[in-house]
């Protein structure tokens, strides 16, 4: 669904030969579980220097200098294959966790008792303005707080007739290629799947409009994240001209008006930001933390789970895979979580892994880039 000529602005993507027509998919997904279908994968080049694409980098900076993320770009273009839907995505039911009380039988992290030095992770930042080392703190405890009002029960298909999981995760597919061509910086992605999800939670939407719902999203959250927001017309070209120009501003208006007009929320890539400086993240750590957290979109069970545990369960898989502690004392404080509290997140996102459809590839492909350290390769630790 991407546009066959044309260029925009700096922040703008031009279009490649092949459109990735996803949404034929997601139309014809609900007749029958053992229907073939196909899906087309295109790319988009983008002309000119890095110019805005850079900003994908800024929200994972705030890790170890040594920690920072590749800045050059794989143009590579997406191959045009035909996806057979046998195998779709099996529904893994996460452990029984609740999203808004701490287990009882897990210890509280203020009464945990541990050994080691805990780290002050604000301390050399202190003269920096950026990093707002005064109330930083307090920034994150707001969110933890509000993190349970702004997230998504995974019950609310119950309530959709016409769409149902499956076709969540190819519009959350699609739209990782759209943010990765685009050269979006990461907490739009997040927003934009919250937006989508929270708008669902409230209005029953057709298959031919659910397209349209994630696009505008996509439109909304990056006037909250970026400097430059992608155009209308490239939003309408991505959409293989689906939709028009009037369609998305009215559908905004629909959206923002559902939702109150409440958008930003503290999303899990905000968490993981905090909780990698809390680990001492290398490179190999940060890159691999977000190919899972990133992972976790697609998933309407993981719904579950708050998005300060996601991010935490994330950052514990990825040390164990390289070999590192899963745990640590400074992660315990900053992450309030202990160590028996992750695990069982933890296991559910290795078990929606392991089930996810082939078809869902976006974030795999992503993530084998070169400019990604190519984590996807990485064999994860499933010994907890």
């Amino acid at each position: 669904m991407f546009a066959r000529n044309g260029s925009s602005n700096g922040a703008s993507a031009a279009v490649g030969g092949n459109s990735r027509r996803a949404f034929r998919d997601v139309t014809n997904a609900n007749r029958n579980a053992t229907s073939k279908s196909s899906r087309m994968h295109g790319g988009v080049e983008k002309k000119g220097g890095t110019g805005h694409g850079n900003k994908l980098q800024i929200a994972v900076d705030q890790a170890p200098s040594n920690a920072t993320m590749p800045r050059q770009h794989n143009n590579n273009r997406f191959e045009e294959s035909v996806m057979d839907e046998r195998n779709p995505a099996i529904a893994v039911r996460p452990a029984n966790i609740s999203m808004f009380q701490r287990p009882s039988n897990v210890p509280n992290p203020n009464s945990y008792q541990y050994s080691g030095q805990v780290d002050n992770i604000d301390e050399r930042d202190m003269d920096d303005p950026l990093c707002a080392t005064e109330y930083v703190q307090d920034m994150y405890a707001l969110f933890r707080e509000r993190e349970a009002s702004t997230s998504v029960r995974p019950v609310y298909m119950e309530n959709q007739t016409h769409i149902n999981e499956r076709m969540r995760s190819i519009l959350v597919d699609w739209l990782v290629e759209v943010h990765l061509k685009f050269k979006l910086v990461p907490e739009t992605l997040f927003l934009t799947v919250n937006i989508i999800d929270r708008y669902l939670e409230r209005e029953e939407v057709s298959r031919p409009k659910l397209q349209l719902v994630g696009v505008t999203a996509l439109l909304i959250s990056s006037k909250f994240e970026e400097i430059y927001p992608p155009e209308l017309r490239d939003l309408v070209y991505i959409c293989d001209r689906a939709y028009t120009r009037s369609d998305i501003i009215d559908m905004e208006e629909t959206i923002l008006k559902t939702l109150e007009y409440q958008i930003t929320i503290p999303s899990a890539h905000a968490f993981l930001v905090r909780y990698l400086k809390a680990a001492h993240a290398d490179k190999k750590i940060v890159q691999l933390s977000c190919y899972i957290l990133d992972g976790t979109l697609h998933s309407y069970q993981l719904l579950h789970y708050l998005p300060s545990q996601l991010a935490a369960a994330a950052v514990f898989i990825a040390r164990r895979s390289v070999g590192r502690n899963s745990w640590s004392p400074t992660l315990l404080k900053y992450a309030e979580y202990c160590e028996e509290e992750v695990v069982p997140v933890a296991r559910a996102i290795l078990a929606e892994k392991a089930s996810t459809s082939p078809e869902l590839r976006a974030v795999n492909k992503k993530y084998t880039s070169n400019r990604y350290g190519g984590v996807a390769n990485t064999v994860l630790n499933l010994d907890f």
